[in-house]
């Protein structure tokens, strides 16, 4: 045998990783972005051409704010290409309400990218979702123009609500007897209440599948999440269909929660973390005072990541658990 033929043959060892892949930020977060597409053209569509500068507004405060953090830090200006602070700004955009003032959109995403993504070390190393982050500091200072500035907002038998959320707490709480239901068509097609992101139910649901279809996201969190609330809104006699049409948990179950470095490694972690954010979703919109929730369900799961991992690690090979 030839000395050719006998180096074809040879087994080459090397260190890992040993399984390779196409995928790289820059593809992910485009095609994040390309999910969620259909969904800013219906809100665009829906809210008019205010809602369009309140997305300009942010994706301006995530860019600008991006590159004077590489600046500072003298990283690659390059880096600002990766997709991942425009998609930081488009998601803190499509939480807020469609006729906020257009400075606030542009502090909340410099804020998300300086404070919720820069200050941990940047693209991978942050410990929370940076765009809600963004959303929990402007619901903490400007909390009246986060609960306000609705496109529309809900009249029944003079009372008047922000958004039907706000109405099925009224309901709850035995002030007012009024069928929400009747919100269950806006919600899935076309919705004139709420944030700009909860446009379209029917849409978040196509754009988080088309995800899935593609293996960007995760299937186990979506679930997790949506299965959760289901039986916790059940279990707290809410109208289930409602409340996972209703305000933002659907759009957080296919786009917040499936971050990649805020949830954890393995398939059981990722749906443990999912059914927690669906339970605290539900738990916080019926019995607190917030009529909407995600924000925080999402957050405060985040936290618990490192404590997934740490009790959900796989074991390494010829090491004892």
């Amino acid at each position: 045998m030839s000395q050719e033929t006998t180096t074809k043959k040879s087994l080459f060892i090397s260190s890992s990783p040993h399984f390779f892949s196409s995928e790289n930020t820059n593809r992910i977060m485009y095609l994040v972005i390309v999910g969620l597409l259909p969904l800013t053209v219906m809100a665009i569509y829906t809210f008019g051409f205010y809602s369009l500068m309140v997305i300009l507004s942010s994706l301006a405060g995530a860019l600008g704010a991006e590159a004077l953090a590489l600046y500072l830090y003298k990283r690659p200006i390059s880096t600002l290409l990766d997709g991942s602070a425009f998609l930081t700004g488009l998601l803190l955009a499509l939480c807020l309400p469609p006729k906020i003032p257009l400075l606030l959109p542009f502090i909340g995403s410099a804020f998300a990218i300086i404070v919720g993504k820069q200050f941990f070390g940047g693209l991978g190393h942050n410990v929370f979702n940076p765009a809600l982050v963004g959303r929990a500091f402007l619901l903490i200072s400007w909390a009246k123009h986060l609960t306000s500035n609705w496109y529309k907002t809900v009249s029944v038998d003079a009372f008047t609500g922000a958004t039907p959320l706000f109405l099925a707490k009224q309901v709850r709480a035995g002030e007012l007897t009024y069928s929400i239901s009747r919100f269950y068509k806006s919600y899935l097609i076309q919705n004139p209440y709420g944030s700009i992101g909860e446009v379209s139910a029917l849409l978040i649901v196509l754009g988080g599948l088309f995800l899935i279809g593609l293996r960007i996201v995760n299937w186990e969190i979506p679930l997790g999440y949506i299965g959760a609330a289901a039986v916790s809104a059940f279990i707290f006699r809410g109208d289930v269909i409602f409340h996972l049409l209703a305000g933002g948990l659907l759009f957080g179950a296919f786009f917040m929660a499936t971050a990649y470095v805020t949830t954890p490694l393995t398939r059981l972690g990722r749906f443990i973390f999912g059914l927690g954010c669906g339970f605290l979703n539900i738990l916080i919109r019926m019995f607190s005072g917030y009529a909407e929730s995600t924000t925080y369900a999402i957050l405060f799961m985040n936290a618990l990541t490192p404590l997934i991992d740490y009790y959900l690690a796989p074991r390494r090979f010829g090491v004892k658990k």
